[in-house]
């Protein structure tokens, strides 16, 4: 893929022409694969896409962030979605790309934009989920893109309004992620604009404030050891379910 040989670390179900080939050539832009290292060099001479086909919705510097319809862009959507499964132990959508939005990071040169990672987001998601499926191409770890990518799903729900969260069950990598930047995004909140730390937080204003569900916050404030709790109140529900199992029945 472009200038860079990856080791896939899972299956994907790419036509079954492919399973016996030694090596998959997979086109950056329009991310089109072939099984012959000839008529991928064809196509190539003959593409004439240098970047994602959706809107460019963010730039800065050399970096550009684009959004994609799976209803609009069918084939690039379900060749993103197979390439993406390479790297993806609990990725399950392959074809039905319709009811998804896709959000791809690119990296700009003079060759066009080369695709660094994405998250997909249902269009209508009844639980609220923020991402659906969240990736950082091998080639791109370890440089800081993922926290750009996961900050960047937290500012769109942000501007919409509302809180986000990613959906369950995460990848090994993308939990790990995320508890990055949830941790490293609480603990700024916590320490101030001034770099003062706040006397008191609650949850809700800090998950207002970042973007992210009540679970979340909580989540990473126990990981944190940063709770605290109202030792009145504890003493007062500790009374109430003692007295209540005293009398073998809960009314509260």
């Amino acid at each position: 893929m472009g200038a860079h040989e990856i080791e896939p670390w899972y299956f994907s179900p790419y036509p079954v022409e492919f399973s016996d080939a030694d090596m998959v050539f997979v086109c950056e832009f329009c991310l089109s694969y072939f099984a012959e290292e000839k008529s991928f060099s064809r196509h190539r001479a003959k593409c004439q896409l240098f970047h994602p086909p959706g809107n460019e919705i963010y730039r800065d510097q050399d970096i550009s962030f684009f959004e994609i319809d799976g209803r609009r862009q069918r084939t690039w959507c379900r060749n993103l979605c197979l390439l993406s499964k390479l790297f993806l132990d609990h990725k399950t959508l392959y074809y039905d790309v319709d009811p998804f939005l896709f959000y791809c990071m690119t990296y700009r040169d003079a060759y066009g934009h080369h695709l660094v990672g994405y998250f997909s987001k249902e269009k209508e998601s009844a639980e609220g989920y923020n991402v659906a499926c969240i990736l950082t191409l091998p080639q791109y770890q370890r440089k800081g893109y993922g926290q750009l990518i996961i900050a960047f799903s937290y500012e769109l729900s942000r501007r919409e309004g509302k809180l986000g969260s990613p959906e369950k069950p995460l990848s090994d990598l993308g939990l790990l992620g995320y508890r990055a930047y949830w941790q490293r995004t609480i603990v700024d909140l916590l320490m101030g604009d001034n770099g003062e730390p706040r006397k008191e937080a609650n949850v809700e204003e800090l998950g207002a404030l970042s973007a992210m569900t009540t679970n979340d916050v909580l989540h990473t404030l126990q990981n944190l050891n940063m709770l605290r709790y109202s030792v009145c109140l504890f003493s007062f529900f500790t009374h109430i379910y003692y007295a209540c199992s005293a009398q073998h029945y809960c009314r509260c």
